[in-house]
């Protein structure tokens, strides 16, 4: 068996109003892929965090490679052979790879930055973990998994022993997920040992070699992955069984009206001649690969985007679109794939950023009624289960199932009749997901009609009453919930210029 390099012992942490860790324990071997796995607000970014030095702990102990430790910031860490490489990538795009690698620590000739060098020594940092990336291109010319590579690279080239990967893979498409999981079995061959934070199960199963679960800031047990099911670790998470079998009949109507009809839309090269209905009470869904046209087809809908042609009826009136605002007072709403740029003010009040869409119905003369709002945010947020300490905690706070409650009650305040959510669970755990997909079951029975854009199929499978798929900008199928196998939707993914109509 390898040999322990880190225990971590009844760790405690508290905040204010919060008690985020509760002796929660957690071990890494050498050599070993373990996965951290929780709900999100679970606890597990926090136990990161203490590990790291970003937060000192309140209680219990950490001993790292045998040795008491106490770290206080960042630098401490990394010296010590720890690398976080963090779900959203934290370089500097308009620098060269090799100069994003070695920032602060460059090689110099005399009292000069020796460039020649730092692209020698990062080409051999690169054939020592088996990628193959061009030191001298800006950072930014590279895809998001590439630079993910870059990110770890630098974390090898600080001589890290333990490495950090949090949803490592969340961005990437599935052949940066492969070579991903390469460059993480080299390392793991090497002696480095990893914790893996992730929400997707297939990915836990394929590369870790044990699974540690934390529910509400608690330590729930650790097993070994290949023992385990992936029923057994969601039931661990959030404490019950989550069922997600696929629809296989519509709930719609065949009377039911249609609340959007879309005419031949256009916008830019990345939407081309699409047309299609969503009825009242339906989920509408959306699949396809990545550059698919799906965000762009919701975009245009909702007038963040220019549309370049196309008719677009509301309630079988036409309607122009040219500004998220007209879409808001028609009706229409919009939750981005990127909440925190697109959705959120993530320094503002949960109240604040759940009044956002319907602020002028508090404003009454020169005054804002900051009692009805917080009302009024409760009502909606307890509505949702959102778990915030109260209406007035920074956004910035929540986990990222939270924020996204805090988006839907935003809408539901507004009381839109038409919801596009694009990727609902990205970023998010399996607890709140389904969570998410209760909520939508719900909208819809209360008359809402809704527009899911997902790379999901699973998702597609279980809450769609029909499923468009887009190849390239263009609908190359439309399929009964029933005829939507995920055999069926990726044949018609890959597929250019046809339509089928099932």
């Amino acid at each position: 068996m390898n040999e322990v390099i880190l225990e971590m012992k009844n760790i405690e942490k508290r905040f204010s109003g919060v008690h985020a860790l509760k002796s929660v324990n957690f071990e890494l071997r050498k050599g070993e892929v373990h996965a951290l796995m929780g709900e999100n607000g679970a606890g597990k970014s926090t136990l990161i965090k203490v590990l790291c030095g970003i937060y000192p702990r309140d209680g219990g102990e950490v001993r790292l490679f045998g040795e008491p430790v106490h770290f206080h910031n960042i630098a401490e860490s990394q010296k010590a052979g720890i690398s976080v490489i963090h779900q959203e990538l934290n370089m500097m795009n308009h620098l060269t790879v090799a100069q994003n690698i070695y920032i602060g620590r460059e090689p110099r000739k005399g009292i000069c930055i020796d460039d020649a060098q730092m692209v020698r020594d990062a080409k051999a940092l690169f054939e020592r973990i088996g990628v193959n990336i061009d030191p001298t291109v800006p950072l930014g010319t590279l895809t998001v998994g590439k630079q993910q590579m870059v990110e770890i690279a630098k974390a090898v080239s600080h001589e890290c022993r333990l490495l950090v990967l949090d949803e490592p893979t969340a961005a990437l498409t599935q052949t940066e997920v492969e070579e991903l999981f390469k460059i993480m079995n080299d390392l793991r061959d090497k002696g480095i040992g990893m914790i893996y934070i992730s929400h997707r199960m297939d990915e836990i199963n394929r590369i870790s070699d044990r699974v540690t679960v934390m529910r509400d800031g608690e330590y729930v047990d650790t097993v070994n992955t290949a023992e385990t099911t992936k029923d057994d670790i969601v039931k661990m998470m959030v404490g019950r069984v989550i069922y997600g079998d696929r629809k296989m009949e519509s709930t719609v109507p065949a009377d039911a009206p249609v609340v959007l009809q879309v005419e031949d839309l256009c916008s830019g090269r990345e939407v081309q001649h699409v047309s299609f209905s969503l009825k009242k009470g339906e989920i509408l869904g959306f699949a396809g690969l990545m550059g698919a046209g799906r965000t762009e087809v919701a975009r245009a809908i909702f007038g963040a985007d220019k549309k370049d042609a196309g008719r677009i009826f509301i309630h079988g009136e036409e309607v122009e679109i040219c500004h998220p605002a007209q879409a808001v007072k028609k009706g229409v709403c919009y939750l981005s794939e990127d909440r925190k740029q697109y959705g959120l003010l993530l320094d503002k009040s949960v109240s604040e950023n759940s009044v956002l869409a319907s602020l002028d119905d508090y404003i009454h003369g020169t005054w804002i009624d900051d009692k009805e709002i917080r009302r009024a945010a409760a009502e909606k947020n307890a509505m949702l289960r959102t778990k915030t300490p109260s209406m007035e905690q920074a956004l910035k706070n929540l986990s990222g199932g939270n924020q996204q409650k805090v988006i839907v009650a935003r809408w539901l305040l507004r009381d839109s009749d038409v919801f596009i959510f694009d990727e609902p669970t990205r970023g998010i755990d399996v607890g709140a997901k389904s969570e998410m997909y209760e909520l939508m079951e719900k909208l819809v029975a209360q008359g809402k009609s809704i527009i899911m854009i997902s790379s999901e199929l699973a998702e597609i499978q279980r809450l769609s009453d029909r499923v468009i798929v887009m190849c390239e900008g263009r609908i190359t199928a439309e399929l009964d919930c029933a005829d939507a196998t995920q055999e069926e939707i990726m044949k018609y993914a890959t597929m250019r210029e046809t339509v089928a109509v099932i």
